[in-house]
């Protein structure tokens, strides 16, 4: 049993709008390629890539599964990037689908998105605009005794359906993947990690396959080796953060799958342990491991 301070933390209201999604005047991108795209990206109510589903292969750009969330009042919806908490319940406050509950998924940085999994009746039912409220709870959380491992943008709820061991001073947590620190790129030299996520490239063919990289799914729990998010998102060697991926891949230089940290240690006190069945939606029973009637498996 790993002790921590729960019963000392604050739970509070958050809330934002389904947000639609935005474009620029031009509708191209540039790829790291140099090709000139055009593709769906941010925002809005995504029916079809739920948390569970693969990582890549959309033809996409940062496509956030479920719905994305943002409050129009700037400071109100830095709140919610904060206090919102991967795992924490969720619910939709207005509109037809008033009463749904879904759950907070991730946190999609520079756009400033709060991603959460709703069943796909309420999906239906829901309108650009209609309130989502959060129960957030989750800042603050630690380890009694573990202090060289952080813990951030994790609920509780989540935390205890995570397989984590100790074993010899050490903290051993499920992943599917074990990430280098060379791919790592937007979101880099950030000075926090509490809000927001940090791209995989996945431009580099052989790292890509070395690493199994285009293997990756929504909602997996990976490894980023030899990077610490203590203090924001440095090159370190020796020490491991764990995040969960939140966003589709990218075409864009500098970016690919978005990963919300959830655990960092300087000191390398987290040993990764692989497990292709490291997921969020699989704890969680959400996303494609929740049935078509609403009903969890």
């Amino acid at each position: 049993m790993l002790r921590t301070n729960e019963d000392k933390l604050v739970s509070l209201s958050v809330f934002g709008e389904v947000a639609s999604p935005v474009s620029d005047r031009s509708p191209y991108t540039v790829s790291a390629d140099g090709q000139p795209v055009v593709l769906p990206g941010v925002g809005g109510i995504t029916y079809n890539v739920k948390v569970g589903d693969t990582a890549i292969h959309w033809e996409a750009d940062h496509v956030e599964p479920g719905v994305s969330v943002k409050n129009t009042n700037k400071e109100a919806n830095a709140a919610l990037n904060l206090l919102a908490c991967v795992g924490n319940r969720a619910w939709v406050s207005s509109g037809d689908a008033k009463g749904s509950e879904g759950c907070v998924t991730g946190k999609h940085g520079g756009i400033e998105h709060v991603l959460v999994d709703f069943e796909d009746g309420t999906l239906e039912k829901l309108v650009i605009g209609d309130k989502i409220m959060v129960k957030g709870g989750g800042v603050g959380l630690r380890f009694l005794d573990y202090p060289e491992v952080k813990i951030m943008n994790l609920a509780p709820e989540l935390l205890s359906a995570l397989p984590i061991k100790a074993e010899k001073g050490m903290l051993l947590i499920p992943v599917t993947h074990k990430v280098p620190a060379c791919t790592m790129g937007s979101g880099l030299g950030s000075h926090h990690t509490y809000r927001g996520d940090y791209d995989i490239q996945l431009f580099d063919v052989q790292t890509v396959k070395e690493y199994n990289l285009d293997k990756l799914c929504l909602g997996d729990v990976v490894a980023i080796m030899d990077s610490d998010h203590s203090f924001g998102r440095i090159y370190r060697q020796g020490a491991v953060s764990v995040g969960v991926v939140v966003h589709t891949d990218s075409v864009t230089a500098g970016h690919g799958p978005g990963i919300t940290t959830l655990f960092t240690s300087a000191k390398g006190r987290v040993k990764p342990v692989m497990d292709k069945s490291a997921n969020i939606a699989k704890y969680l029973n959400i996303g494609r491991f929740r049935d078509q009637k609403g009903r969890k498996k």
